[in-house]
C-alpha cells in the first residue's frame, strides 16, 4: 500500500521525504523489519522504540513513523513525526490490513474476571448458529475453526489487525475479543470499530502496571467512552462500577443483573456440580456451568447475542449446549469419591467467586482443600488478600508456587502467608513444589470433599527465571486420579 494512503488515518506534525512510495509491511519490532517496511517507534513500558530506528533502517525500512526525529536523517528514507505513535500505530495498521472491522461485527469484553468465558462462549454460540467467527482471547485465538496461538490477552496493534484482516479474508461475520486494561492504556485497539462492548466487573488487578485502582478503572472506562453511537454498551448492574462505565459512552446502554431489574434479568434456580438451572428473562434453561459468577457470565452472553439480533429462545437453546472454557471450573473425579476443580482464579475476587460456587453446591456436606499461589513480578499487594480469602473459605489451605518468573518462590509464598492470622495458620501448609502441593491436597481429601487447584487454569507451563517449563494442573489431577484407580485395583 502507498504510504500516503496509510497516513490518511493519522495527522502528522511533519513529513520529511516522499509519501508516494510503496510500503510492503509495518512493524513495531525492529527485529522483524524487512525491506520496504514502515517502522513505527513507540515509547513502550520496557523500551523506547526510538532507540531501534537505526536497527530498523539496517534491516531495510524505507519509512519511519516516530514522535521525535533522529539527529541525522538518511536520504531515500521518509520520516513521519506524530504526537502519539501508540495511537498512530493502530490506525496505520487498520488501514494497511484493509479496515477489517468494517467488514464484521466486533464485540469487545472487558473487566477483571469473566472476559475469557464470555468471549469464548459468544464465539461458540455464533458458530452454533452457522456463522464463521473469530476469537481473540487469553487461551487461544481462532479464525473460525483454525487455532492461532496467543501470547497476550490483547495482541499488539500490528498483530491484532493482521489477525482481524485474516478473519475478514476468511469470511468471518463476527469476532469476539477480550479487551485488557493494558490494551486500552497502550492504545492497541486504536482504529478498530466495535459493534459492542461488554463490562463484567472490576476488582483489584494489574496494579503493578496501573499503580492505582482509579487508573485501572479509567483504562476500562475509556473503552466504553470511545464506542461509536452505533454500538451497544452492555454493563453489569451487580458491580458497583457497572454504570460508571456507561457514564460517558455514546453507545446504546443496556444492563444485565442477577439481583435487580435490568434489560437482561437472571436468577439461579438450582445448582449442582453437573450444572445449574437458570431463569433468564422468565425463560428456564439448564446449563453445564456452576457458580453465580458463571450465571452472570452466561447472562452477559445471552444479552449480547440478543443485542446482535438473535431471538431469546434460540440463544437459550444454544446456551444449553455450551461447555465451560478450558481451565475454568474444570472438574476431575477421584475414585475415592472427592472432586478436583481446576480454575484460573488468580485475584482475590476470582477466588471468592469460585469458592462461593463450591460452597453453594456442597452445602456444608464436604470439606474444601485449596491449593493456590501467586504470580511473580506482578501486583504484590494482592498476595496476602488472596491467601486470606482462600483461608476464610477453605478447611485446609496449601500455599504453593504459581509462575514465580524472576522472583524466588518462597518470597512470594511469604508475602501470601503475611495475610494470615494465627487461626488461619493452623490449617495452612506451604509447599513450594506445585506438584507436591497438589499431591498433598489430594492425599488429604476424603469422599465428598473438593480440592480446588487455583491460579493457573488452562496454562500448561510454569515460568521460572524466564523459562517456561511444562506443567499442567489438570494433567497432574488426572494423573493422581489414575494412580488412585490403579492402587485400588491392585
Amino acid at each position: 500500500m502507498k504510504l500516503n494512503e496509510l497516513l490518511k488515518a493519522v495527522h502528522p506534525i511533519q513529513v520529511v521525504g516522499s509519501t508516494d512510495i510503496e510500503i510492503t509491511g509495518i512493524n513495531i519490532d525492529s527485529r522483524q523489519v524487512e525491506t520496504g517496511n514502515l517502522f513505527i517507534a513507540m515509547r513502550g513500558t520496557q523500551a523506547d522504540g526510538h532507540v531501534y530506528i537505526p536497527a530498523a533502517l539496517g534491516k531495510g525500512a524505507i519509512a519511519i513513523l516516530c514522535e521525535d526525529f533522529p539527529e541525522s536523517l538518511q536520504d531515500h528514507v521518509t520520516y513521519i513525526q506524530v504526537k502519539d505513535s501508540e495511537d498512530a500505530a493502530g490506525k496505520v495498521a487498520t488501514a494497511f490490513y484493509g479496515d477489517p472491522t468494517s467488514k464484521m461485527e466486533l464485540v469487545g469484553v472487558t473487566g477483571t474476571n469473566g472476559k475469557t468465558t464470555i468471549a469464548t462462549l459468544l464465539y461458540n454460540i455464533f458458530r452454533y448458529f452457522g456463522y464463521k467467527v473469530g476469537l481473540i482471547s487469553t487461551v487461544c485465538n481462532y479464525i473460525d475453526d483454525k487455532p492461532v496461538p496467543t501470547e497476550h490477552t490483547t495482541p499488539d496493534p500490528i498483530t491484532l489487525n493482521r489477525l482481524l484482516g485474516q478473519m475478514a479474508d476468511e469470511g468471518c461475520k463476527y469476532a469476539f475479543m477480550e479487551v485488557s486494561s493494558h490494551a486500552v492504556a497502550q492504545k492497541r485497539i486504536s482504529g478498530l470499530r466495535f459493534a459492542g462492548g461488554i463490562f463484567t466487573n472490576l476488582t483489584r488487578d494489574h496494579l503493578d502496571y496501573h499503580k492505582t485502582v482509579e487508573n485501572y478503572l479509567r483504562a476500562k472506562k475509556r473503552f466504553f467512552d470511545d464506542l461509536p453511537k452505533s454500538a451497544f454498551c452492555l454493563t453489569n448492574l451487580d458491580d458497583k462500577n457497572g454504570m460508571v462505565m456507561a457514564q460517558n459512552t455514546r453507545a446504546k446502554v443496556c444492563t444485565y443483573s442477577l439481583r435487580s431489574l435490568a434489560d437482561f434479568k437472571g436468577k439461579v434456580l438450582e445448582s449442582h456440580f453437573e450444572g445449574m438451572l437458570l431463569d433468564f428473562n422468565n425463560h428456564e434453561v439448564a446449563v453445564q456451568f456452576i457458580g453465580r459468577f458463571n450465571a452472570s457470565n452466561l447472562l452477559a452472553v445471552f444479552g449480547a447475542a440478543v443485542l446482535l439480533g438473535k431471538k431469546e429462545e434460540d440463544v437459550l437453546v444454544a446456551l444449553s449446549t455450551l461447555r465451560p472454557v478450558a481451565g475454568r471450573l474444570d472438574t476431575v473425579r477421584s475414585p475415592k469419591g472427592f472432586t478436583i476443580i481446576i480454575d484460573y482464579a488468580h485475584t482475590p475476587d476470582a477466588l471468592t467467586n469460585v469458592l462461593n460456587a463450591i460452597h453453594d453446591v456442597l452445602e456444608g456436606k464436604g470439606k474444601v482443600i485449596t491449593v493456590v499461589g501467586a504470580g511473580g513480578n506482578r501486583d504484590k499487594g494482592k498476595r496476602p488478600l488472596m491467601a486470606k480469602e482462600a483461608a476464610r473459605q477453605s478447611d485446609r489451605l496449601i500455599i504453593t508456587s504459581d509462575n514465580p518468573r524472576f522472583e524466588e518462590p518462597q518470597d512470594i509464598i511469604n508475602d501470601m502467608l503475611a495475610g494470615l492470622d494465627s487461626n488461619d495458620m493452623q490449617k495452612t501448609l506451604s509447599i513450594a513444589d506445585r506438584r507436591e502441593a497438589i499431591r498433598a491436597a489430594c492425599m488429604m481429601a476424603q469422599k465428598g470433599d473438593v480440592v480446588l487447584i487455583a491460579g493457573k487454569g488452562h496454562e500448561n507451563y510454569q515460568e521460572i527465571k524466564g523459562v517456561k517449563h511444562h506443567f499442567d494442573d489438570k494433567e497432574e489431577a488426572i494423573a493422581f486420579a489414575k494412580n488412585q484407580m490403579a492402587s485400588s485395583v491392585s
